[in-house]
């Protein structure tokens, strides 16, 4: 079986994109990583994907949100599915329709709690602190044009605290994204 072509969209450091790249190298793995993207010429994905002879692309905000030649280069490059792995920018709808059902994205908390515009990283966690919340977790689901609204496909689940800072579940749950990420990734893979 031919493995599927996949694309991270990253902002930061990569933590979750390394996790996905690592699996990817391993027998059971159903998909190859072919092109990281990211919108931050700074991002510590870049240096990753430079190290690990990944192509990669910067994207300009105005150049994303017309989105024909991203879309053109994706299409070029084959690309099976889209993995956004803290990419902070809402998919323009053409993106979203050229790839439906094909961009998933993660989000370190159980929604629908705690998502929407601004709820990411660790503002999701500084406000389930000061929710008294007892419960965290990952939340894996579709894209679509609106920030963390499309259909879910995985949750997991870890406790809080009473103790807990917004540091400590923060740690939590990338634990829990770096291991289960890269294994609904490679399910999805796998299925289509």
């Amino acid at each position: 079986m031919e493995k599927k072509r996949i694309a991270i969209f990253a902002s930061g450091r990569g933590s979750n994109a390394r996790a996905i790249i690592d699996f990817s190298k391993t027998a059971a793995a159903f998909y190859e990583v072919v092109l990281i993207l990211s919108n931050r010429k700074d991002a510590g994905v870049l240096k990753l994907a430079t190290s690990k002879g990944i192509p990669s692309i910067l994207v300009n905000k105005k150049a994303f949100k017309d989105s024909k030649l991203l879309r053109s280069q994706l299409q070029n490059a084959h690309i099976d599915l889209v993995v956004l792995a803290g990419f902070l920018w809402l998919i323009p709808p053409p993106l979203i329709a050229a790839f439906t059902r094909r961009i998933v994205n993660i989000h370190p908390a159980l929604l629908p709690k705690y998502g929407g515009k601004g709820m990411y990283g660790h503002h999701v966690h500084k406000a389930m602190v000061a929710a008294q919340e007892d419960v965290s977790g990952i939340t894996i689901h579709f894209v679509n044009e609106r920030y963390d609204d499309g259909a879910i496909i995985f949750q997991s689940r870890c406790q809080i605290r009473p103790d807990d800072n917004a540091d400590m579940i923060g740690q939590r749950v990338l634990r829990l994204e770096h291991h289960f990420y890269p294994r609904v990734i490679n399910g999805l893979c796998r299925n289509t």
